[in-house]
C-alpha cells in the first residue's frame, strides 16, 4: 500500500474515532490538473465536534509521520480544511456542507462512501 493510501486510511480512522459522519473520499487522480489527488469530506454535528475531529486527524496522521501543511477554519469550526499536500480534508457542520456540496462540485471524481461507525 502506498503512502497516500495509508494516509487516507489513517485520516479516516481519525474521523471515525470522534464519530465524524458521512465520510466521502473523492479520488481526483484521473481528473487532470487539480490541487491534490484526494479530498476527504466529512461532518461533525457541532463546532466542538469538528474541532475534536481535527485534533484526531492530526494525531492519526502523526502515526505515519504526516503533518498538515496548513489548517484553516478552526476559529469558527464550521468548515475546517486540512492540507496534507496529496490529500485535502474538509470537515463541515451539516448545513455548511450541504450549502457548498463539494461532492457535486467534483462530480467527475470517483467517490467512495465510508460507512458511519455508531
Amino acid at each position: 500500500m502506498n503512502e497516500t493510501k495509508i494516509l487516507l486510511q489513517k485520516i479516516t480512522e481519525g474521523i471515525q474515532e470522534k464519530k465524524g459522519k458521512n465520510i466521502v473520499i473523492a479520488d481526483l487522480t484521473n481528473i487532470g490538473d487539480t490541487i491534490c489527488n484526494y479530498f476527504i469530506i466529512c461532518q461533525g454535528n457541532t463546532p466542538t465536534q469538528v474541532s475534536a475531529i481535527v485534533d484526531s486527524v492530526k494525531e492519526s496522521g502523526r502515526k505515519v509521520n504526516a503533518k498538515p501543511i496548513f489548517v484553516d477554519g478552526l476559529k469558527n469550526a464550521e468548515w475546517v480544511a486540512m492540507d496534507y499536500s496529496d490529500v485535502l480534508v474538509h470537515i463541515f457542520l451539516p448545513d455548511i456542507r450541504e450549502f457548498y456540496n463539494l461532492e457535486t462540485l467534483w462530480a467527475d471524481a470517483k467517490l467512495t462512501t465510508i460507512p458511519d461507525i455508531d
